[in-house]
């Protein structure tokens, strides 16, 4: 089953911090996760799928630690995550790869009817939040309406969430098609800072790469085929075609413990986060 990812992160909100004050124990515990270091010529690795350049001032993390990461959030714990952010940890992004088949690009995709769905599916799955004792989300509509680009094979949208408090949060969602499935990236950032992180973002996306034989172009007739196409990415994949098994069920719990998420307060200043990175320097 595909996973779709909104970040809720008021767990790990970072307050702004003199350079004599200790780190809070959340802090604390971020920073003693193995954070890759980014510079020349480093990489993450996606699994045995992809991998993705680590730009300077940048870190990453593999799966295990990706998913200390999210629990420390207030989020359920995740298998075959990573996750990459700048030192400032003004934004962050979660990969995971979702092995569904090749998926077909020749579909259209009518943002209204999406929102409209994504929407409807709210109340089932604040019902399942409430459940595993996790706060209420609410989808407000489109940040950036979906959209496609055939060249690089990328469906990228925007929705921007409200929580229980009232905050708001985008989360910048793109997803890279390849021969055996497609590779889920999700920004997770602040309203007010979404045009400037995209487009740090979209750079970091530059130096994500499938691996020879997983790439969309290496395509061969006899591969499996995913049962659905671009609008059913926006919707979780497989969920939103799960219709025997009850779509509203399968959906709303899915939007529920999957991905629904908001990022609340990542405030990064004087030694705070910076010093995550330099305390939490290791390797996997």
């Amino acid at each position: 089953m595909a996973v779709v990812f909104f970040v809720l992160t008021s767990a790990i909100a970072v307050h702004a911090q003199d350079k004599d004050q200790q780190p809070d124990p959340i802090s604390q515990k971020i920073a003693a996760l193995r954070w890759e270091q980014g510079g020349s010529g480093a990489k993450g690795s996606i699994g045995s799928i992809a991998s993705v350049g680590i730009p300077g001032d940048h870190g990453f993390l593999g799966d295990s630690d990706t998913s200390k990461f999210l629990q420390l959030a207030g989020n359920p714990p995740r298998k075959d995550h990573y996750l990459i952010a700048p030192k400032a940890l003004s934004w962050f992004a979660i990969f995971n790869f979702d092995e569904t088949g090749y998926v077909k690009d020749d579909e259209k995709i009518n943002a209204s009817e999406l929102l409209s769905t994504i929407k409807s599916s709210d109340e089932a799955g604040n019902k399942e939040r409430k459940r595993l004792g996790l706060p209420t989300i609410y989808t407000e509509g489109w940040a950036v309406e979906p959209h496609y680009e055939p060249s690089t094979k990328r469906l990228e949208w925007g929705l921007r969430l409200r929580d229980e408090q009232g905050q708001y949060v985008v989360n910048y969602t793109t997803r890279l098609l390849g021969r055996t499935g497609v590779m889920e990236a999700t920004l997770v950032t602040a309203p007010e800072t979404l045009t400037k992180d995209v487009a740090e973002f979209r750079k970091v996306l530059t130096g994500f790469d499938y691996n020879g034989g997983y790439r969309y172009s290496e395509f061969k007739q006899g591969d499996k085929v995913a049962a659905y196409g671009l609008a059913a990415l926006v919707l979780g994949g497989a969920a939103a075609v799960a219709t025997k098994k009850g779509f509203w069920a399968v959906l709303g719990g899915f939007f529920a413990a999957g991905w629904k998420f908001i990022i609340a307060a990542f405030v990064a200043l004087g030694a705070g986060i910076g010093k995550i990175f330099k305390r939490g320097k290791a390797t996997e």
